[in-house]
């Protein structure tokens, strides 16, 4: 057999240069294609005269190789008789890819099948050389950037063969040891004289060196994170004024296979400052509008970072800076761009350069993606119209509008710009929107108010009450005007309490002022705690409803609402004496009127807000019935505590106890009081995304005529979880972590409480179908019993940790271990750790 391509002394029939008529082609070699198939690809022909060798064998063996189909391949001459020469075509076929198994020390299936996906490794793929390298490198280097710096991957094939014993495929194993992760020690620098090590070190966000203490950041090496921290080294020397600062060089060695040492050698530069500013291209704001905007001043210290972000933020949309001062008046084709224009020793002569560009209109405004919430509930939250001159701000602000209403993903609001034309300064701005369920199930248990506490809730955050007679429309229940349908049950052993509310955010369609209404009845039986068991010939009825209006302003801003409402509560007693009751048959009545200021201008995922901050104050009175309803309440105080200093000493006189409840019953047929109640709550965002909560609480009930005095409903209990919260008679449930529910205040309740609290928050996953995140929290607070007891710093601590997943259909569900750093009530030892498990409520 004459090789084509190897001609040696024996092969001296092949004249080089000589044309030879194909006679007959031959396929052979281990492959599973028809050797017609074959033939036919090649393009060869009996009867054609080709050279041998030749151009065109040569192109026949290149086309097969092209397919990456074969191992080896080559082309024989078998014989030749004059001019004519038989041709066989050698090849060997790849094997085929069988079964893939990857296997090794922590290989879950979800990170195999993740591995799988990322290799695109197939049933049928052809292995090869590439194929084995290249999975090799993709996957070593995948757990590389997570640290694992000594990853091995070993990867074998094994044949898979038929039942005659024939070769199929083969079976592909792969077998990862990441090893343990490398920590980086030491981390040393070179050259810097001017910035400290640890200042250095501060600035290096993804490469920290060895240390026990830290516990929020893992000392690991990965190239990328290294690469972007020495970005962030030049970031910093540029904030301080060394505009040349550099790194020259750095290295990275193996101390062992657990460590290794960074090395980074800086090059400082001298120190500069900023000269001349001159403004060049603008007539729509002065220079010294500009001037104010950008915020430095002739004789500062270099801050290339901060002269940047003053031109433009680009990782805060609602920045104070050049761009959006632009971008927030029409001018969205606005550019403007800092030029160096001398540099004189160590100062910097700068000129902002701006193209104001054409004011800009919006023509076309859409949403898509809304399947189920009807265009009017969006369009009305819409701050950008057609025709409106081009404000970033509006879009910005119609993104967390959106995002706040709770129907939507909002890690997945866009807002898409369409048919932008800078010649006639006209765009189209499309909202894309992903449906989310916004209807929620509350299941909540736990022991709360001495015994144990079962809720059922259901909340229908996206009802349509014009539909309900509408049978079509039932899918279960009639959704998509944006209204709110909470059913509520929550009970005991000796209470049960039903709730029922709707929602109306736009009432009339046409301007944003909320209607609430609700009604509630709850059954409370004595309980007798040592006994464990209920009287139900004892109760104990509360029934009442509630109205109000809120109405969005639009000043001082539009974040601002203003609140009022009116709400009645029928207390009923019937055979329930108490110490909170003197009177154990009678009635009392509340009817309150609730006025209300809040701002709300948190992130804009309501979830896990990223910043922003939202406070609220309410006042809840009622009428000042002792003023005019002709009650001698002084005689009566008067009396009242005679009748108590008489039964000290004779205990069991029937007749005083009745006229004290008879007080008791005229003091409170009609509820007087006021009360007034504070909360602000502040988002910061610290770095990526850790976030930290601060919240401070106060509360005050008081009367209006003290010899009346304060009735014994709307009191505050501060403690626990608040699972005890089932609202009978108008007590209001402070959550502090660390301690049992309601064990901070007395068994009446107390006047006055305040609460502070810190919250470091971080996600880990933000995803539609559920957002998870961690926390840790200090907190404290307190109730007292009137302003001569206050004292804001007297307050029960607790410290601890967290975890909290909301799930569309369940709404929060979380678990926190809280410890109490101090006693409770009565109490002699730290209250010590406590579990709270959170389900349908958020702190």
């Amino acid at each position: 057999m004459l090789s084509v391509f190897n001609v040696n002394a024996q092969q001296k029939q092949l004249d080089s240069g000589r044309k030879y008529t194909i006679n007959e082609i031959t396929v052979a070699g281990a492959q599973s294609f028809n050797e017609q198939t074959v033939v036919a690809f090649t393009g060869l022909k009996k009867g054609e005269r080709i050279y041998i060798p030749g151009e065109r064998l040569a192109e026949v063996t290149k086309k097969l190789w092209d397919q990456k189909l074969f191992s080896d391949i080559a082309i024989y001459v078998t014989k030749i008789e004059g001019e004519n020469a038989d041709l066989e075509i050698y090849i060997q076929e790849l094997p085929k890819l069988g079964e893939i198994s990857i296997d090794g020390k922590g290989m879950r299936k979800g990170v195999v099948k993740e591995i799988i996906k990322e290799t695109n490794l197939k049933p049928g793929l052809k292995i090869t050389k590439n194929l084995i390298t290249t999975t090799k490198n993709f996957i070593r280097n995948k757990y590389v950037e997570k640290g694992f710096y000594n990853t091995e991957v070993f990867i074998s094939t094994a044949p898979q063969r038929d039942s005659t014993g024939k070769e199929i495929a083969r079976d592909m194993k792969i077998l990862v040891n990441k090893n343990k992760r490398v920590k980086v020690s030491p981390l040393e620098f070179d050259g810097n004289e001017n910035l400290s090590d640890g200042v250095l070190r501060r600035s290096m966000k993804n490469t920290k060196r060895r240390n026990p203490v830290r516990l929020w950041k893992m000392s690991q090496f990965t190239e990328s994170g290294f690469e972007e921290d020495k970005a962030s080294i030049i970031e910093k020397y540029k904030s301080n004024g060394y505009r040349d600062a550099r790194i020259v060089g750095d290295s990275i060695w193996e101390r062992n296979e657990k460590n290794l040492g960074v090395n980074i050698n800086i090059e400082e530069g001298k120190k500069y400052y900023f000269g001349d500013i001159r403004f060049i291209g603008n007539s729509v704001y002065t220079d010294a509008v500009l001037r104010q905007t950008l915020g430095i001043k002739k004789g500062e210290v270099y801050n290339g970072t901060l002269m940047s972000k003053r031109i433009e933020d680009k990782t805060d949309p609602e920045a104070f800076d050049l761009t959006n001062l632009y971008q927030n008046n029409g001018y969205l084709f606005s550019t403007l761009s800092a030029v160096e224009v001398a540099v004189r020793q160590d100062t910097i002569d700068y000129e902002i350069r701006i193209k104001e560009g054409k004011l800009a209109y919006f023509d076309h405004i859409s949403v898509v993606g809304n399947d189920k919430t009807n265009d009017h509930v969006i369009y009305r939250e819409i701050r950008t119209r057609p025709g409106q001159k081009y404000s970033k701000k509006n879009v910005v602000r119609t993104i967390r509008e959106l995002s706040q209403l709770g129907f939507f993903d909002p890690e997945q609001i866009a807002p898409n710009f369409k048919n932008v034309d800078p010649n006639n300064g006209t765009l189209d701005m499309e909202y894309s929107v992903v449906e989310k369920g916004s209807s929620q199930i509350e299941l909540q248990g736990g022991y709360g108010g001495g015994g144990f506490v079962g809720t059922l809730g259901l909340s229908f955050n996206n009802f349509s009450l014009k539909n309900i007679l509408n049978k079509d429309a039932y899918t279960p229940l009639p959704m998509g005007d944006g209204q709110k349908l909470s059913l509520r049950a929550q009970a005991s052993s000796y209470y049960q309490t039903y709730s029922l509310s709707l929602v109306e955010p736009w009432l009339g369609g046409k301007r944003p002022v909320q209607l609430s209404t609700s009604f509630s009845h709850t059954v409370q039986y004595f309980y007798d705690f040592t006994e464990r068991e209920a009287d139900r010939d004892r109760r104990f009825l509360i029934t009442g409803g509630s109205i109000g209006l809120a109405k969005r302003l639009t000043w001082p801003d539009d974040n601002f609402t203003f609140s009022n409402a009116i709400s009645f509560q029928h207390y009923n007693l019937k055979n329930y004496n108490t110490g909170l009751f003197t009177f154990g048959d009678g009635y009392s009545n509340n009817l309150a009127y609730t006025i209300g200021l809040s701002r709300n201008n948190v992130g804009n995922n309501p979830i896990y807000p990223k910043f922003g901050s939202e406070f609220k104050i309410t006042a809840k009175v009622t009428l000042p019935y002792s003023a005019f309803n002709g009650v001698d309440y002084e005689a009566l105080q008067a009396e009242r505590e005679g009748l108590v200093d008489f039964l000290l000493e004779n205990t069991s006189d029937v007749d005083t106890q009745e006229r004290i409840a008879e007080i008791d019953q005229e003091r409170f047929k009609w509820l007087e009081y006021y009360k007034i109640k504070f909360q602000g709550t502040w988002y910061t965002k610290l770095v990526g995304d850790l976030v930290l909560k601060t919240n401070t609480e106060f509360g005050f009930l008081g009367a209006y005529n003290n010899d009346r005095g304060i009735p014994p409903f709307e009191r505050f209990f501060v403690g626990g979880d608040g699972l005890g919260a089932y609202s009978l008679d108008g007590r209001e449930v402070i959550q502090l972590r660390g301690y049992p529910n309601q064990s901070l205040s007395p068994q009446d309740g107390n006047t006055i409480y305040n609460k502070f609290s810190l919250e470091m928050r971080h996600p880990i996953t933000l995803k539609q179908l559920a957002s998870i995140y961690v926390l840790a929290f200090v907190e404290g607070g307190n109730s007292y019993d009137g302003f001569r007891d206050y004292n804001p710093f007297d307050v029960k601590r607790s410290a601890g940790a967290g975890l909290r997943i909301f799930m569309p259909a369940f709404g929060l569900l979380g678990i926190d271990f809280g410890y109490g750093f101090d006693p409770i009530l009565g109490g002699t030892e730290k209250s010590g750790w406590e579990t709270h498990f959170i389900i349908g409520q958020q702190f």
